[in-house]
């Protein structure tokens, strides 16, 4: 994959397939430029056998192929930025998958569409689950959550299309400050 969003895009549908109601993004970068991303869900959980064997990318729970390479990819990824990938689940609770790397090394991927990415997941999935994002650098910090929008709109679609239009535009206007020539 070309960008951190595109693997984020990916193993947030994880998190969707897992029956989450809740699926929550957070994407932080610290003054020395590592950058954190973490992705937490409740859906259901992995098996402690799974979770032994899931940055194989022969580990896999669809049906309608035998890989999976979301997670070994992104593990993969982070280990050729100087950072690692960690996976915490537990059935019935939920799982939370935290990667790290170094924005500064020449084998970081670019952050890419993040806004593009929520807002796609947004509307493609507007009853459930929730999404939440929390993006944070020294250059500041913002927290989207589909909750408070959805109040705010009593009733009114999130795949609307000026809906979509606005959450886009939103997002771009406040993920900017805070990561623009850090890690965009």
């Amino acid at each position: 994959m070309r960008d951190l969003s595109l693997h984020i895009l990916d193993l947030m549908q994880n998190s969707i397939r897992a029956q989450a109601k809740v699926v929550g993004l957070t994407v932080q970068v610290d003054a020395q430029g590592m950058l954190t991303v973490m992705i937490e869900d409740d859906g259901t959980g992995m098996s402690e056998e799974l979770l032994a064997r899931v940055l194989s990318p022969f580990a896999t729970t669809r049906t309608t192929r035998k890989v999976g390479l979301g997670i070994p990819m992104m593990a993969e990824n982070c280990r050729l930025a100087g950072g690692d990938l960690s996976i915490e689940s537990e059935l019935g609770k939920g799982t939370r998958l935290t990667a790290t790397m170094d924005s500064r090394s020449i084998d970081c991927l670019p952050l890419g569409d993040l806004p593009g990415t929520v807002t796609t997941l947004v509307t493609m999935n507007p009853d459930k689950p929730e999404f939440t994002l929390k993006c944070v650098s020294p250059q500041g910090e913002m927290a989207f959550d589909t909750r408070e929008i959805k109040e705010a709109l009593q009733g009114v679609p999130l795949s609307e299309p000026e809906i979509a239009a606005w959450i886009l535009s939103s997002l771009r206007e406040e993920i900017e400050p805070i990561f623009g020539g850090v890690i965009l």
